[in-house]
Order: structure tokens, then sequence, then C-alpha cells
């Protein structure tokens, strides 16, 4: 009849086990293929592959983003080869991971092997409809399907609605294919933390799964338009440039002052140019730090990059409303935005209050940012013995950061007549 049954005692993984026999194998394969392949819709996605991704981005993207995407591209399509393990594409909305999944899904196919893309609401949806009897398949043919497809694709990991019933369904699809080392690949925003312990207990398991975090704008708007997002404040500086910088010629201030305020104008000029690194600005209140740490933001967004500008003590407070019930946004995302922001722009380092936990979430931001080497401007009033030891260390690394610190006075402006 073209199957076979193990002879094996009662007791044994195998036994009851009907096994399609080898006469059949090609046979069953193509139909399994077909069938795979008119579920999970990819006709749709037949224009998402390798060659139509860009690797490099758009034009405006940064250096640290295109490193990003680069190095997504070249594990992604590895992947894709050997199909060994898992892969979990993690970033923001609109950065390439759908596109690169459906890639690797695409590729598969290509190669004959059965493989089943869907989003993980809609796969829900469908194991629920499988329950009526007027479905093409009976519940239990539809999961067994979905946990022992050669290759599964899960899009949009963590936007279902997380019911108790929906998390033990994806336990066991996920657990069924960890316990027998199955190929997954996943796409999610989200951050592992945000994810339910007993499937990001699987999804993080390092033995098995390649994480790739593509950190990268969301490539379905403008840059322009992305350029500063909703934490941050350049909005409110956007009329101080390099052009509108005041080098206070007509003060007649000592010639150490007026090399101070001219070195850190050129620090500034050539970070703006390509930002490496971290830049360090000090001095007193009202000498310019915060003008120069703006006109460098404010260059970036003009070539289309996508800056953070926040004044320290708005930032910790950003994170703080996290914890509210009203929020719209978890902690873990808020932190990981910010973190991994393409240009960082904290000004006023040392006007916020110091609790452990502000002294605690600044030092995982410095030490990310400073392990990283994320481009990251600091602007401080605050002598070096004021600030946190542990961030202090970091900003004494001089194969980092750039220090400059502007001795002049206070400026005041003109007199009015």
């Amino acid at each position: 009849m073209g199957y076979l049954r193990s002879d094996v005692p009662r007791g044994h993984p195998d036994f009851g086990r009907v096994e399609i026999c080898t006469c059949r194998t090609g046979e069953q394969q193509a139909h399994l293929q077909e069938r795979l392949f008119s579920q999970s819709h990819l006709d749709e996605l037949k224009a998402l592959s390798f060659e139509t991704f860009k690797p490099k981005g758009r034009i405006g993207t940064s250096e640290v983003e295109q490193k990003s995407i680069e190095g997504a591209f070249s594990r992604t399509k590895h992947f894709a080869g050997t199909l060994d393990g898992w892969l979990l594409l993690q970033g923001g909305i609109g950065v390439g991971k759908t596109h690169l999944a459906a890639a690797i899904a695409n590729q598969a196919v290509a190669n004959g092997v059965p493989t089943l893309f869907l989003t993980v609401p809609d796969l829900l949806d469908e194991l629920r409809a499988s329950y009526g009897e007027d479905g093409d398949f009976t519940f239990a043919e539809r999961f067994e399907q979905v946990r022992s497809a050669p290759l599964i694709v899960l899009d949009d990991f963590g936007s279902q609605n997380m019911t108790e019933w929906a998390r033990e369904k994806l336990f066991q699809i996920l657990n069924h294919r960890y316990v027998n080392r199955l190929p997954v690949v996943l796409t999610t925003n989200l951050a592992l933390e945000e994810i339910d312990p007993r499937l990001s207990s699987r999804i993080s398991d390092p033995g098995l799964v390649d994480r790739v975090y593509i950190h990268a704008p969301d490539f379905r708007r403008p840059l322009q338009e992305g350029s500063h997002d909703e934490l941050s404040s350049l909005g409110l500086h956007r009329h101080q440039t390099f052009g509108s910088f005041n080098m206070r010629k007509g003060e007649k201030l000592p010639a150490e002052q007026v090399k101070s305020l001219d070195e850190a104008f050129q620090a500034a000029q050539s970070f703006a140019a390509e930002p490496k690194g971290w830049l360090m600005l000090g001095g007193s209140y009202g000498v310019g730090k915060t003008h120069l740490a703006a006109a460098i933001a404010n260059f970036r967004a003009s070539e289309g990059h996508p800056v953070t500008f926040v004044v320290v003590p708005d930032l910790l407070d950003h994170l703080r409303a996290t914890f509210s019930p009203n929020s719209t946004v978890s902690y873990d995302r808020r932190f990981e935005e910010i973190r991994n922001s393409p240009l960082l722009v904290l000004d006023d380092l040392g006007t916020q209050a110091t609790t452990p936990w502000v002294r605690e979430k600044l030092y995982q931001l410095f030490n990310h940012r400073y392990n990283a080497e994320l481009p990251t401007v600091i602007t401080s009033a605050s002598t070096p013995d004021e600030i946190d030891a542990r961030l202090r260390a970091r900003m004494d690394d001089r194969r980092l950061c750039v220090r400059k610190l502007i001795n002049a006075p206070s400026f005041r402006g003109s007199r009015r007549r």
C-alpha cells in the first residue's frame, strides 16, 4: 500500500508510527511541496529574493546601519544554503526582516525543500478554523503539517493575541521542532524579554539559534521623516546649526578661550561629517555645548540619517513612562530603541537625579554603546569627579572618545540698542 510500520516493541518511540515507503517518497514530496506552497501564499512573495534585497541599504543609510544590513544579508544567505538550526531575525518595523525571511523560503522551495511561510496571527487563525467540519483539513492534520514541515518560516512572531490557547499551541509547535532539531525562521520586532518565557527559552538557545538584529531605518518611510523619532527633541533645536554658531570673535576673549571654542567647533564639524566613536563636549552652562551637539544632529538629519537627540533627564522620564499601565510601548522595546540608535545625542549629562535606578540605566546604556562603538555625542557641565566613575571610565578611553572642553565664559548674547 506504499506505507511501512516499524516492527518495534510497545513503548518504543517509533511504535505504531507509519512511514511512507521509499517508492513513494518522490511523489509524496512533490505533493507536500505543492500543498505547502499554496498555503504559504509564497506566490505573492516571489519578488522577495536575495537578488532584490539591497544589502547596503538605500541612499542616506549610515555606515553603522550598512554594516548591520550587510551582516544580516550574509548570515541569512548562509542559513538558506544550509537550513541548519534556527534563525531569529530581530529589528524595528520595515528594516527588511520579512524580505530576508521570504528570500530564504523562496530559495528553499527552488531547491525542492517543502516550506511553510506564515505570519503567526494567520497561522493561529487557520488552526482555529480547522476545528470546523467544513475545512479541507482537520485540526490534527493541519497541526501536524505545521509541526513537521521540513522548513517553517513564522513571520511577525509576537504580533499575535497571546491568549492561553495561543501560547500553548505555539509552544507545542516550537518545542516539537526544538526537540527534533527541525529548521525554523522567526522574525520579530520584540525583545526576547517581551516574549513568553517558555517560548523565549527555546528561541534564545545559542546552541541552536542564530540571532540576527538589524539596525536600520524603516525602508517604507522617507528618511527625512524618520530622521528623529518620538523620543527626540531635535525639532526644538532646528535653528542651532554650524552656520548660526557664534565664535564670539568680537568679545575679545583670551586666546586660550578662543582656541577652546575653535577646537570644539572643528571637532563637532568633523564628527558630523563622519560620525565615529564618541564626542564629549564639556564646559560650564551657556558656552555653546548644546548648540554644537544640535548642529551635529541637524546636519546628520538633513543628510537623511536617523538621529535621536534627547536631554538626559527627559530620556529617563521616557523610560519611567513605560511602566504606566497606559503605555503603548514596553520598557524593553523603548530601552532597545535608545541604546541601539544609529546616532544618539545625550544633552546635559549630570543634571539628572542620581538614584540607584538612574545610575544603573545610564551604565547599561553607556556600556552597550561603548562595546558596540555606536556613534554618541555627550554634553555635560559636570566636572569629571561629579560623573559616575563607571561612565567616566568609558569616556576616558581616548581610543573611542574625543573630549573637548570649552573654557570660555557663558555667552549672554549681544546687548540691545
